[in-house]
């Protein structure tokens, strides 16, 4: 793992590669909503917001791996409903706006909550995973907070023992219903890695 080194952010250039590496990564959960995929692409290269990035690279600057998070500021995925209707067309946006606000997770002060984490195929089994996972703990130090916060789906076990490796404990879990044949997973379980005691 020493060629890999973990920045913030990424270039302009960069955007379509880190938007096609989470649509990979994440298309299975979202294809039937953000469909079809050179429309998603589009929707996730104009969204993507690099201030909120963590980004692993090889040492000759390939990008490995990018772990995003979220704060009152924004998130890696800063797209509202004015950018789905430039990819989609107002009523189209309309629905998906709609099932998409379904996954939005909440943000609670002193937490550092996770907006997706995604290796490339050839980087997995590297570590860049872990080394992600210390750059986003680092991150929350560095911003004053307590506690890390990210939810797995029930259909991710490689994910979730990477997180309880790390540290990681759950929480609570959240079922979705009749929404899982739309999203392909039928239940999320908060983890929580805490960092320092809670103020009193």
């Amino acid at each position: 793992m020493t060629d890999i080194t973990i920045s913030t952010g990424f270039s302009d250039p960069e955007r379509p590669a880190v938007a096609e590496m989470y649509w990979q990564a994440f298309g299975a959960k979202l294809g039937k909503v953000l469909g079809p995929a050179d429309r998603a692409l589009a929707f996730f290269t104009g969204s993507l917001n690099p201030d909120f990035a963590l980004t692993a690279r090889d040492s000759v600057g390939r990008i490995l791996g990018v772990a995003g998070f979220k704060t009152r500021d924004g998130g890696l995925i800063d797209g509202g409903f004015r950018d789905l209707s430039a990819c989609y067309g107002f009523f189209p946006a309309l629905w998906r706006a709609a099932l998409v606000g379904l996954l939005e997770r909440r943000v609670e002060p002193g937490i550092l909550l996770m907006d997706g984490i995604f290796v490339t195929a050839e980087a997995r089994g590297r570590g860049v995973g872990t080394l992600l996972l210390q750059a986003i703990r680092d991150e929350a130090l560095r911003r004053g907070m307590s506690q890390v916060r990210l939810d797995v789906v029930d259909n991710n076990p490689r994910a979730r023992a990477l997180y309880e490796r790390f540290g990681f404990t759950a929480r609570d879990q959240e079922h979705l219903g009749p929404f899982r044949h739309i999203f392909g997973f039928s239940s999320a379980t908060r983890m929580v890695l805490p960092l320092a005691p809670a103020a009193q």
